[in-house]
């Protein structure tokens, strides 16, 4: 038996895959992946970090491949969806509470916490990042 989608949202098997999004950019980070890392989004896709603007998958790829080589060296991320907002069908947009771990730390320090916003589309059957943004969780 399969569940289809209604215009409340997109059924269970794409609410877990969606949720899995997140999961599947932690485990590239872990593994210093900027190909994997990239691949969650969008051959158009946009990521926008505090001083960071690119758009596409190749400038994405190229942008945390010197990352993890400079400032994301030896760190790890956290990320855990707090809410998952159906937009339409095939676009939803999931919220998200972590942040990015130093080299050698044993947890989240809170002045690295972050909230991020991921706006995901359903293309060829698969969820993809349109556009992933994030910012300090908590006020400077």
């Amino acid at each position: 038996m399969t569940s289809t989608p209604t215009s409340t949202g997109p059924d269970k098997a794409d609410q877990a895959a969606i949720a899995a999004v997140p999961a599947r950019m932690v485990a590239a980070w872990r593994e210093h992946d900027s190909k994997a890392f990239a691949g969650l989004f969008a051959e158009n896709g946009t990521m926008i970090l505090p001083g960071v603007f690119r758009q596409g998958r190749t400038a994405i790829e190229e942008f945390m491949a010197h990352a993890y080589q400079g400032p994301y060296k030896g760190t790890t991320v956290t990320g855990q969806p707090i809410e998952i907002k159906p937009l339409a069908d095939g676009a939803v947009a999931v919220l998200t509470e972590g942040g990015v771990i130093a080299a050698g730390a044993d947890g989240l320090d809170p002045a690295d916490a972050i909230r991020a916003s991921w706006i995901l589309v359903k293309r060829d059957g698969e969820w993809v990042l349109a556009v992933y943004q994030n910012c300090p969780r908590d006020p400077a």
